[in-house]
């Protein structure tokens, strides 16, 4: 199977979407937690094409078409939450209520869309860039995973940074062990050790 990395563009969203839910209970599908599947999306994925400062890459399969994987985030994450803050999820919000829902997944992300988290100022003393990736399944383990982290420091090195953050959901072991292999670490003065840094210059694509 062929595949390659293009820039992501608004276009992808409903892909991204899908993705997201597919991978989005640490690592494998959320489908069972949610009757309103775009919820996941909404929040870590659909965002980076759709706000300024974001930037974003797919993976895709050069006959199909279908994008099986991506990798998004922010130059400047504080300028990233200030416009999601007034521009995302306020009208999110508003659609999304939570006494709509029974399921798990629903109510914790229109909860969510009310209350978003935001970076530690710890993460963003390492670097203003984060990120977020996920590859479906069957495209795991085959080394697209460094591929796309590796597009993405060759952008964000362009932009002139010198590293990038993540937030690590604590169940995902496999994704711990992957960013381990790849130079990321806990990021010194970060209230867990679930928030991930990297070096560009600790970097071996």
């Amino acid at each position: 199977m062929a595949l390659r990395i293009r820039r992501a563009t608004e276009e992808d969203a409903p892909a991204l979407s899908r993705i997201c839910l597919l991978t989005a209970d640490a690592g494998v599908s959320a489908e069972p937690l949610h009757d309103v599947g775009e919820l996941p999306g909404l929040v870590y994925a659909v965002p980076y094409v759709k706000l300024p400062t974001t930037w974003g890459f797919v993976l895709e399969n050069l006959e199909t078409k279908e994008v099986v994987g991506y990798i998004l985030g922010s130059t400047d994450t504080r300028a990233y939450e200030r416009y999601a803050s007034e521009h995302w999820w306020p009208a999110l919000a508003e659609k999304y209520q939570p006494e709509k829902y029974s399921k798990p997944g629903d109510v914790h992300y229109a909860k969510l869309l009310r209350n978003m988290h935001t970076a530690p100022d710890a993460n963003i003393d390492f670097s203003p860039a984060h990120l977020h990736i996920d590859i479906l399944p069957g495209h795991q383990r085959q080394g697209w995973g460094r591929k796309l982290i590796a597009a993405a420091v060759q952008f964000l090195m362009e932009e002139g940074l010198q590293g990038v953050w993540l937030g690590l959901d604590p169940r995902n072991e496999t994704a711990r062990n992957f960013y381990k292999r790849l130079n990321f670490k806990p990021i010194e003065g970060a209230p867990d050790d679930n928030q991930l840094g990297l070096r560009f210059a600790d970097f071996s694509p």
